[in-house]
């Protein structure tokens, strides 16, 4: 699995036009689902993403979580995370989890954020999807496990 997380100020997400999902301050987490994640692993993601300290406390230091600074999380299913460009000009998606097998995953993942309170938004997976991102900071974090 692979999460592109980023604290933003704000996100929507829209599908042909349409405002299906948006979140304040939060986390927008870009999941990709490869061939080798399994159900175990998904725990573990679900709570360093939750936990993952990347919000100022009174100090300004990074300090405190989405979950402690009250935050939502936007997750978007994204296989393009698997997208391998060493080789020529396209891109091969082959690490990339099959929609049959990633689907599945990425739900339970959004379930297990869920299960440490903060509150989840999602996209459609596999639609084509508009994300509007705040990034705040910047701050940009890469998982991989």
């Amino acid at each position: 699995m692979r999460i592109v997380i980023q604290r933003v100020s704000q996100a929507a997400l829209r599908i042909e036009g349409v405002l299906t999902a948006s979140i304040g301050r939060g986390l927008v987490l870009l999941v990709g689902v490869g061939h080798e994640d399994q159900d175990g692993d998904l725990a573990w993601f679900a709570a360093k993403c939750a936990n993952l300290r990347i919000f100022p406390d009174e100090h300004g230091k990074m300090n405190r979580s989405v979950t402690e600074a009250g935050g939502q999380i936007l997750a978007v299913s994204q296989f393009t995370l698997y997208g391998d460009a060493r080789r020529g000009n396209r891109p091969g998606f082959t690490g990339a989890a099959p929609p049959e097998t990633a689907e599945p995953l990425y739900i339970r993942f959004v379930g297990y954020l869920r299960g440490h309170g903060v509150e989840v938004c999602t996209g459609v997976f596999g639609a084509m999807m508009d994300v509007e991102i705040h990034n705040e900071g910047p701050v940009t974090i890469i998982l991989e496990k």
